[in-house]
């Protein structure tokens, strides 16, 4: 990626559930977001469902809005298991279904037109040994990679607090053992850098532009994995849209406030005014919007 490029911005619908898709995909639009982080789940756009994307497609056409389809939908697979089964499941069929679903994901991203599906490895289960966790998450994503090849949409994994993959030396260690295969990309969530990696966040984004598929923003704190409000952590916000348009970037964006819904469309106008003003303030000044 090259050449500076004006941010698209979205907000995920992850922190939009108290409102139905229509009218949360209208909300974004008058507010002037370039798209939706659109997370796969029964409220909104249920994989399990039939007809899955021919009228969100139609819909997101009407209203000039782009997608990343998202999947970290808590209990879209199992009402009991936060995010389970994983891809790291000691049960094979677990594994499978996640897979499943992710194969979905790749369809409903073709259908919509969307940028990226975005991805996780999943919590290592207790009593596995790394090395059998990095082989099952590996073997579990081959077919979707094969898929996202096929549908000319890549993958983005994130790295998640937490998680077996939790950082970018973790996404370094994947990519590599698969071979570097095309398809698969990063998600890189801002709020996570800050939380854990050693580099800052607009560090985090300049070492991430070759593999950079999907953006994640929100505010956080060192060492805390919460998600806050834009200005209401530590983050500093015109070096990370500077270095973000600097990469040459083309992909969204998106706000992600999973535990703030009971003030989503409050926190939706708040935020891309939020963005708009740091932009300004950048050294170059390139308009988010």
């Amino acid at each position: 990626m090259s050449g500076r490029q004006r941010l698209r911005l979205g907000y995920g619908t992850n922190g939009l559930t108290d409102l139905r898709l229509d009218d949360a995909l209208g909300l974004l639009a008058d507010l002037g977001y370039d798209g939706v982080g659109l997370t796969l789940d029964h409220m909104h756009l249920d994989p399990l469902a039939d007809d899955l994307a021919a009228r969100t497609a139609r819909r997101l056409g009407e209203l000039g809005l782009t997608a990343t389809v998202e999947t970290g939908a808590r209990y879209v697979l199992d009402p009991r298991r936060k995010h389970g089964p994983s891809l790291l499941d000691a049960d094979t069929e677990g594994r499978a279904a996640r897979t499943r679903l992710l194969l979905t994901a790749v369809r409903v991203a073709a259908d919509l037109g969307a940028h990226a599906v975005h991805c996780f490895s999943g919590i290592t289960p207790p009593g596995t040994d790394d090395d059998t966790a990095w082989r099952r998450l590996e073997e579990a994503l081959l077919p979707v990679l094969d898929a996202a090849a096929a549908a000319g949409v890549p993958i983005a994994i994130e790295p998640e607090p937490g998680h077996l993959l939790a950082t970018l030396a973790d996404f370094h260690h994947l990519r590599t053992a698969l071979g570097n295969p095309s398809p698969l990309g990063l998600t890189l969530d801002i709020g996570h850098c800050q939380c854990l990696e050693p580099a800052t966040p607009a560090e985090c984004v300049r070492e991430a532009a070759p593999w950079l598929r999907h953006v994640q923003i929100e505010d956080m704190r060192r060492g805390a994995h919460e998600h806050l409000p834009l200005g209401d952590g530590e983050i500093d916000f015109p070096s990370v849209l500077d270095a973000l348009a600097d990469t040459g970037y083309r992909g969204l964006t998106v706000v992600e406030l999973p535990r703030h819904s009971h003030a989503g469309p409050e926190l939706a106008r708040s935020s891309i005014e939020f963005l708009r003003t740091a932009t300004a303030t950048t050294a170059k000044g390139v308009p988010a919007a």
